[in-house]
């Protein structure tokens, strides 16, 4: 078997993004009936490995007038072989539905049961596709995925692994549930988070694309917010850092332009190297108006 899988290593794409109007916007409530986006990507090497197995894409799109944000993010198994070919893999293959699949989902009126279905199929699809790569070129490898696609009335969300998505508004929540050894203890009733947050298990995942042997993505839907950030981020980018300063620099009164936002973004990433973090590091953030 060929070991060639023939998609970009690296995605990260993003329209022109806007800033702001002066004057700022106060908060507007859920739902309302126009919502713009502006965006930013961040990835960094981090200061120990020698290949950036993250990999990242970030999409403002439009239908009938209606802006929408597409952002996906993945995390390469730096313990398996290739991790940055499993991670490239899977954010291109979201890529290529936003493209190419989102327009006709959109005319027929996107639903939780249609984007359940679809992202499966690219998730168990890929998780096939990269197992028969590895086993073709005798090698192991796997990824996270954090999927996020926001419009003006709802937000979806299919994680598998440990990056996640924040929601930051009064307060950073977390709107996704790690896939992990010592998350499920945490839920077992075993650890506490903040055990679990130093646990050495803590980055043991329970399932991951293209190195399972069956893969149960999590879903989670909801009603988006303006004034409000959401953030996808690998576990690099967070297990350094509190969510308090998470909150601190990307709280939504910072994050007014593409130039804050990538600011603020370098200054958390700069703030883990700092504190010894090892992994790659990567985030991406949407901010909403």
């Amino acid at each position: 078997m060929a070991c060639g899988l023939g998609w970009p290593m690296k995605s990260l794409n993003s329209e022109p993004i806007n800033t702001i109007p002066r004057g700022g916007l106060g908060y507007a409530g859920r739902g309302k009936a126009e919502m713009k986006y502006i965006v930013s990507a961040s990835t960094d090497i981090g200061r120990v490995k020698s290949t950036n197995q993250d990999s990242l894409n970030v999409m403002i799109l439009s239908y009938a007038g209606e802006q929408m944000v597409f952002a996906v993010l993945c995390d390469g198994m730096g313990g398996l072989d290739r991790g940055e070919v499993a991670s490239a893999s899977v954010v291109e293959a979201f890529h290529q539905w936003g493209v190419e699949f989102l327009p006709g989902l959109c005319a027929r009126g996107i639903t939780d049961a249609e984007i359940r279905r679809e992202w499966t199929n690219i998730i168990t699809g890929q998780n096939r596709k990269l197992r028969n790569y590895g086993a073709g070129c005798g090698v192991n490898l796997g990824t996270t995925a954090a999927v996020l696609l926001v419009t003006k009335k709802r937000y979806y969300i299919v994680n598998v692994g440990d990056s996640r998505v924040y929601e930051l508004g009064a307060s950073a929540r977390l709107l996704t549930q790690d896939q992990t050894v010592v998350a499920m203890e945490v839920q077992q009733g075993k650890l506490t988070w903040q055990e679990a947050e130093k646990d050495p298990r803590r980055s043991v995942l329970l399932q991951c694309v293209g190195a399972s042997e069956e893969v149960c993505p999590d879903f989670f839907f909801g009603t988006p917010g303006q004034n409000m950030v959401y953030m996808l981020c690998s576990d690099g980018f967070r297990h350094e850092v509190s969510p308090e300063e998470i909150y601190a620099y990307l709280q939504p009164s910072r994050m007014v332009s593409a130039e804050s936002m990538k600011q603020n973004e370098m200054a958390l990433i700069e703030l883990n190297k700092q504190r010894q973090e090892r992994d790659n590091i990567s985030v991406i953030t949407i901010r909403t108006y």
